[in-house]
């Protein structure tokens, strides 16, 4: 391969590596609507629906004990609902679109491996953890939605998230001439703190979605209104620590306008950052007082994915001299670590 074909194919890859970037922000956001509107058994076997690969659309096309032949853990399901069955089918179907959005940005990746095979590796770390991502998918509907999996289901497809960005930052990495920021130090302890923060602010609202869950069943769906009251401490937790993680964020822009040039790729993205806190506090402050409309769940579930992505972003951002431009070169069957430092 020449020369002009590498960097055609390192476009390639770093177009469709942002593409796929947020396409697996799009299917948390389906799988956020799978959840609010209580689709997760909409099929009760996997990878087919009802035993087919094209699900039914109406209940005549079931068999008349199809609750007992499709029983879950030896309970029988639900009622059969055809629009909750195509919504968690739309769900798979988008996850095998991404899966394959995932293999072609592995494919493109090989034309890093020898320039810097760390973009290639990355890759296809993410490409294995999708298909994990489908096994554990799969242990979801045949737990009959286990809280516990389903909140390992949505930190994997972070993980996945987290993996790409780095990737796709690391093929971008000579676009990047600036300098880091004075107070690199600084930041980086802020940064370590609210990235963990923020996965714990997560997997407290998984731990609110569960809590709906179980109450929208006590009330058969209804009376929406009253769901609020019956949540307990998690979500009064969740709400409160809201607003202390949007400080310390604030905090944490502040060090890093502080720290970087006026053009820094970090100031820009810091705004997104806290535009989307804006937005997700919003949200959550509208669900809790009208009644959790179903439209805003999984959008505050997107909200929340989107913040930890732009954090970690900006991490490599404000580290790149040190975190994407040591690359690692293929050279007479040897990796060989550039400018390594005794």
């Amino acid at each position: 391969m020449n020369s002009r074909n590498l960097t055609n194919n390192g476009a390639l890859y770093r177009r469709f590596g942002v593409i796929t970037v947020y396409a697996v922000f799009f299917l948390i956001l389906v799988g956020g609507i799978v959840r609010s509107t209580g689709s997760g058994m909409g099929c009760p076997d996997w990878p087919k629906c009802f035993g087919t690969w094209v699900p039914p659309t109406d209940v005549s096309q079931l068999p008349e004990d199809y609750k007992t032949i499709f029983a879950v853990q030896g309970r029988e399901i639900a009622d059969f609902s055809p629009i909750k069955t195509w919504i968690e089918y739309v769900n798979r179907l988008v996850g095998v679109l991404i899966g394959f959005f995932v293999f072609l940005t592995l494919v493109f990746s090989f034309s890093y491996r020898k320039e810097d095979p760390v973009v290639t590796w990355c890759s296809f770390t993410a490409f294995v953890l999708v298909g994990f991502e489908g096994w554990l998918g799969s242990k979801v509907v045949s737990s009959d939605l286990h809280p516990v999996l389903i909140t390992l289901h949505m930190l994997v497809a972070l993980i996945i998230v987290g993996v790409l960005i780095y990737a796709v930052a690391r093929s971008h990495k000579k676009e990047l001439t600036y300098k880091d920021p004075h107070n690199i130090k600084t930041i980086n302890k802020w940064m370590i703190g609210i990235l963990m923060l923020s996965f714990l602010q997560i997997i407290l609202g998984t731990q609110v979605r569960e809590s709906v869950d179980i109450v929208a069943k006590s009330f058969d769906e209804q009376q929406r209104e009253l769901w609020i009251d019956q949540l307990g401490w998690t979500f009064l937790v969740h709400r409160s620590f809201s607003i202390v993680v949007l400080i310390l964020n604030i905090i944490f822009v502040k060090h890093i306008f502080s720290g970087t040039e006026v053009n820094h790729p970090s100031r820009f993205w810091s705004k997104v950052m806290l535009g989307l806190f804006g937005v997700v506090i919003a949200s959550g402050a509208i669900m809790g007082h009208f009644a959790i409309p179903a439209f805003l769940q999984p959008v505050h579930l997107l909200l929340g994915s989107l913040i930890v992505g732009c954090q970690f972003y900006i991490a490599l951002l404000v580290n790149h001299s040190k975190v994407l431009e040591n690359t690692i070169s293929y050279d007479n069957k040897t990796f060989k670590q550039k400018n390594a430092t005794a």
